[in-house]
């Protein structure tokens, strides 16, 4: 399995920027969790391949461009771009974002092939199928309804644990899993910020390390996600101070394969 965490901006050579502001994780070149920066950060191949988008909630920086994605291959898609979500998170992109004041409502529209966008609903706990993965989504402790995810191609196991703060089913899913390749958890503030942590429900390297505590499995990999780019040196450096085996910051733009 391959993901890259899909660059928010870029510097004057090219180069993905390290600060990162919306989120946008591609598996095998096929399924995006999260669509922060899907529609200003895919290659051109990408663009032909992407047609399964999961939201784990409706934050903008986890879906700010996807409206601007399905615009742009409109008039040519030959298959619909297909949005899981749990039925609460559909309710609130149609509400706020493709509600034909902001953006139009596309499920509802077709180029010459069909309908250019669907919405495919999912139920927590039940494993689903995004493309070729196998995904459960699980609630966990954000501000809106968000989900925490476990990824299958078959093969190799990961884990998002999505926008969140202190959690329970999250830890109790991945668990239950035989194995775990990987890791992919927020520290968005440095500690000195925890009580905003608390009231925006996110969380520090201190309550990374705490909420580690709660897995069972060993060895695999942790990336840490979600940094708020005015906070980043700081909240890097307090991880590495946590000296956990295999925890290291994921680099945007970079592809990493389990």
């Amino acid at each position: 399995m391959q993901i890259e965490l899909l660059p928010s901006s870029f510097d004057a050579d090219g180069r993905a920027s390290a600060a990162q502001r919306l989120t946008c994780f591609l598996i095998d070149n096929r399924v995006s969790v999260d669509a922060g920066s899907i529609g200003i950060a895919l290659s051109e191949d990408q663009r032909r391949t992407v047609r399964d988008v999961i939201v784990t909630h409706p934050h903008m920086d986890h879906i700010a461009s996807l409206p601007i994605f399905v615009d742009d291959l409109f008039g040519e898609l030959k298959e619909p771009i297909r949005i899981h979500a749990t039925s609460q998170i559909i309710g609130l992109l149609e509400r706020d974002v493709f509600n034909d004041s902001v953006y139009p409502r596309f499920a509802a529209l077709s180029n010459v092939h069909g309908r250019v966008m669907e919405y495919v609903p999912f139920e927590i706990g039940k494993q689903f199928k995004a493309a070729h993965l196998s995904v459960t989504a699980v609630p966990v402790n954000h501000i809106v309804p968000t989900v925490g995810l476990l990824v299958s191609d078959g093969d190799s196991t990961i884990a998002f644990s999505s926008d969140t703060a202190e959690t329970e089913e999250f830890w109790t899913m991945i668990n239950r899993a035989q194995r775990l390749d990987a890791l992919f958890i927020e520290a968005s503030f440095p500690n000195s910020m925890r009580p905003l942590a608390e009231a925006s429900k996110h969380l520090t390297p201190a309550m990374l390390r705490d909420e580690l505590t709660k897995l069972n499995h060993n060895g695999m990999d942790i990336l840490a996600v979600h940094i708020k780019p005015a906070y980043r040196d700081t909240v890097i450096n307090e991880l590495k101070n946590l000296a956990i085996d295999k925890l290291t910051v994921m680099e945007a733009g970079r592809v990493y394969e389990w």
